[in-house]
């Protein structure tokens, strides 16, 4: 059993570090990391044109919201959950007057750099807790910032930089919860997990088992009697796990409960044609054998967290001898992220993305803070019964092979190399291979090129109608894959967009609704989905039998589908099917 330190102990101890904690918040190094991220989010985006395109997806949830021609806050979609479009709303107010925010995508690429920048100071303030020397705190934070795929994801605009913040903070709150036993620290990882489902689905496995975590931890931990009352036990147990539970559960149900009363749908994600599940689908399906997706699932481990085996065994060695249980919040929190992600990818319902498996990062290098032996108490303003026993002043160190904590941090050094050069290779890295045709001297792929180019012909569409001063209303699409051409443009305004509350309306008359154009992409793989092809089958090929003449068709020399867009001017001839 624990034995509390007494409580003048406790307050006397945390006094003077709660007040110097006070006086130490990163400000400063948060806000070097951050413009450095965003410096070169700047230049990923901006300068050499390298755009995601989830990630514009989301810009352009966000200049629906704020700028379409019927703003409104439903318009943010449900497909995926809202909060990697909803923290851009700030940046995104300026829209307006700067469109280059909106058309770079540097609204969302600022807005990952905030959070990553966070997910670091997040990292650093786990090796503080733990009481790292000054050097191993700054070498671990330094190596994770600059951690190449650290970087690509903190200026590429993508949700894993949000992901990550709130899943590292619920690791840091939860590894100070085993030892000061503060219920403060649970509702702050119950808020930074609900943060997460916010953020993405997959949040709901962490969410999960951090909850059976501090139950059985909160059940195994409380005091016993001689009656051993395990009514009592169990019950605490809950109510600490409810802590946890509950920010999610709501968050849960209220996002749940509006995807349903607007779009009549509960989870999109996997009942809509807009879903991962069927953009596989209109891709072919999945192709490999579930044996073949688990094997890929590992490797992409493997490459991103090559010190991982290591880490993980000298970590959890050293806790048992110590008696130090802190080494089950990573593994357990972290892990789930990457076993969720495997058991998804093995069932054909995601894609073969290297993004899906960088919790591994953030994971090992918590295991190797977590080798450094403890050397200090966590800060806490009201400890609970089963906090840890360090606080007493005659409480012994255990001083721990201090070999161990260097072979680490080189193991950490030698697995950023290692994702370095994995993130090369077009099996292994299928999103983020194209950027080594700019830092690597003499490397010109021509697929890889054709990635960077990604969105220029959406661009030239958008400088095309922009040009032509159209009325608002005049440009019939759906933003399934035009939303690139959304962005891009001045005037967003002049677009009929699938999140506008009319678009129905308009799609089944377009000429007598003020249309003028209608933008279309062929009736196949993800163009299936379409709402024009879905109510003018023959759209992309004929103009619908003569509702439409052939304005002009724009080569996608990018690498992302459609192949060619199609721009038809209505003729005013009887729409087929009206």
């Amino acid at each position: 059993m624990i034995v509390a330190a007494p409580a003048e102990s406790r307050t006397l101890d945390a006094a003077g570090p709660i007040e110097e904690e006070r006086q130490r918040l990163p400000w400063g190094a948060y806000t070097a990391v951050a413009v450095v991220y965003i410096v070169l989010g700047v230049w990923l985006n901006a300068e050499i044109k390298f755009i995601f395109t989830d990630a514009m997806s989301r810009v352009a949830a966000v200049s629906a919201m704020l700028w379409s021609r019927d703003p409104h806050f439903a318009a943010i979609g449900f497909v995926f959950t809202p909060l990697t479009a909803v923290a851009q709303i700030p940046l995104g107010l300026l829209g307006n007057w700067f469109p280059e925010l909106l058309r770079w995508n540097i609204t969302a690429s600022v807005t990952s750099a905030l959070f990553m920048a966070g997910a670091v100071m997040q990292i650093r303030g786990i090796a503080r807790d733990r009481g790292c020397a000054r050097w191993v705190t700054i070498v671990v934070t330094v190596l994770f910032a600059l951690n190449p795929m650290i970087l690509m994801y903190a200026a590429n605009g993508m949700s894993e930089a949000l992901y990550l913040f709130f899943v590292i903070w619920a690791v840091r709150r939860l590894i100070r919860w085993m030892r000061n036993d503060d219920a403060h620290e649970l509702i702050a990882a119950g808020l930074a997990l609900a943060l997460a489902y916010l953020t993405r689905y997959d949040a709901l496995a962490p969410m999960f088992v951090a909850v059976v975590l501090v139950f059985v931890v909160s059940w195994l931990r409380f005091p016993k009697t001689d009656t051993d009352d395990t009514f009592h036990r169990s019950w605490a147990a809950a109510i600490d796990a409810t802590v946890v539970l509950l920010p999610g559960l709501i968050a849960f149900l209220a996002w749940s409960a509006s995807s349903w009363l607007i779009t009549g749908q509960a989870f999109q994600q996997f009942s809509s044609v807009y879903g991962n599940s069927a953009i596989i689908e209109q891709a072919g399906g999945a192709a490999d054998t579930p044996l073949t997706r688990m094997m890929f699932s590992l490797t992409e481990i493997a490459v991103l967290g090559p010190a991982f085996p290591v880490l993980a065994a000298a970590a959890i060695v050293l806790a048992w001898r110590r008696r130090d249980p802190e080494v089950i919040v990573p593994i357990v929190l972290l892990g789930s992220v990457l076993g969720a992600q495997t058991l998804l990818y093995m069932m054909g319902s995601t894609f073969p993305f290297l993004r899906f498996y960088l919790a591994v990062v953030p994971l090992c290098f918590v295991l190797a803070v977590l080798i450094s032996p403890r050397e200090r108490p966590v800060v806490s303003r009201r400890p609970g019964r089963a906090a840890s026993p360090e606080l007493v002043r005659d409480q012994p160190k255990y001083s721990g092979p201090s070999i161990m904590l260097v072979v680490s941090l080189v193991l950490l050094l030698g697995s950023t190399a290692v994702t370095f050069v994995a993130m090369g290779s077009p099996r292994l890295a299928s999103l983020e291979h194209s950027l080594a045709s700019v830092v690597i001297p003499g490397r010109q792929d021509a697929a890889e090129q054709a990635i960077l180019r990604t969105f220029g012909a959406e661009r030239r569409i958008a400088d095309y109608l922009d040009d032509l001063d159209l009325p608002d209303g005049s440009v019939l699409t759906d933003t399934v894959l035009a939303f690139g051409v959304i962005t891009a443009s001045d005037n967003p305004k002049q677009f009929v967009i699938t999140s506008d509350t009319d678009f129905v309306k308009i799609l089944n008359n377009p000429s007598e609704s003020g249309v003028e154009y209608i933008l279309t992409v062929p009736n196949e793989e993800r163009g299936v989905a379409d709402a024009i092809n879905r109510r003018y089958p023959t759209m992309y090929e004929t103009g619908s039998g003569g509702i439409g003449a052939l304005v002009i068709e724009v080569e996608n020399d990018g690498g992302t589908v459609p192949p060619n867009w199609r721009l038809y001017r209505l003729t005013g001839n009887k729409q087929e099917g009206g």
